[in-house]
């Protein structure tokens, strides 16, 4: 697929990457079609992504490149064309059993992708392959390396595609994601206030750069660790507090999915709240999960992912 013609183009499904499709097919003698889905890969996750990040929310565009453009527009494009499938090289597991379709972590527990993946149905699973699901990393390079393929130690691709380096040329920290925003939105100072005392501890240069839960960037000084526990972009004023100050109980989700039969209200799951995160015990409630055990607070805009086993069950946004 090519999803980016921005001036920064990076990551995932870059012009490198069609190059690179192009040789591996080329080595093992199959077909290689490039299919252009800019306009759905900006309207479906560029267009979010800036929209969230000017209400104070954090995004996830990986998931939401998932969700639109993966394991939709491809999946469409492949079912008009006649083809059985769409396979990737997403560390996860697809299962069946009966007429249905589970989706589970991959073999390879430091690589499991099961958590964006977190927003497909069972019905979409079904016309689904991972490959390399029941594989370690060091196994897939392994038989690449063993077949002569070109991109046998290539780099993860790690970094939002359609965000390049900062003026600097940097891409580490808010650099490149500042310069990307700023070209597309304004972006506003913010005032850092103390949640308990009140107190103005000085200011950002961007309050729409701020998430929950960031301890670096932020003024104030002093022995304490201070962490942001409420972004309000409206009146350009982050809120930090100490560690304690960033618990919660539970979490309201929009935008559920579930991968087949949803959760009954009070069954118990597995949340997981980042790519890598640990999963915590929660029960389901009306409005998302509520957890069993001591938890930290999750930046509006990310992705929740629910678990039984290793089972996924399904996923939400947190409001």
């Amino acid at each position: 697929m090519k999803l980016w013609s921005g001036p920064t183009d990076s990551g995932c499904c870059s012009l490198a990457d069609v190059r690179d499709a192009r040789t591996v097919a080329d080595h093992l003698g199959i077909d290689h079609h490039v299919f252009g889905f800019t306009e759905e890969f900006d309207a479906s996750v560029v267009a979010p992504y800036v929209a969230d990040h000017a209400g104070g929310r954090t995004p996830n565009p990986c998931v939401e490149c998932n969700r639109h453009v993966k394991f939709r527009a491809l999946l469409d494009r492949a079912d008009r064309l006649g083809f059985d499938a769409i396979a990737t090289g997403h560390h996860a597991r697809v299962e069946r059993r009966g007429s249905r379709w589970a989706l589970r972590r991959g073999a390879d527990a430091a690589k499991d992708q099961s958590y964006v993946l977190s927003v497909l149905t069972s019905s979409e699973l079904s016309r689904v392959l991972l490959p390399v699901g029941e594989l370690t990393k060091s196994e897939v390079r392994a038989a690449a390396s063993a077949r002569g393929l070109a991109t046998a130690a290539k780099p993860d691709s790690q970094e939002v595609c359609f965000v390049g380096a900062g003026p600097d040329g940097s891409r580490s920290g808010d650099a490149g994601r500042a310069a990307f925003l700023g070209s597309r939105i304004t972006l506003h100072a913010g005032t850092v206030v103390d949640v308990e005392s009140g107190q103005e501890l000085g200011s950002v240069d961007a309050v729409e750069l701020v998430t929950v839960g960031q301890r670096r960037g932020l003024p104030g000084g002093g022995a304490a660790r201070r962490y942001v526990v409420g972004v309000d972009v409206a009146a350009r004023r982050v809120l930090v507090g100490r560690r304690e100050h960033l618990g919660v109980d539970e979490l309201v989700l929009a935008s559920r999915t579930w991968v087949d039969e949803p959760l009954d209200v009070g069954e118990r799951c597995a949340v997981q709240a980042s790519a890598h995160g640990r999963a915590l015990a929660a029960e389901l409630t009306e409005s998302g999960v509520r957890y069993l055990e001591p938890a930290r607070r999750v930046a509006p805009g990310q992705l929740v992912a629910c678990y039984v086993g290793e089972d996924v069950v399904g996923s939400g946004v947190v409001c």
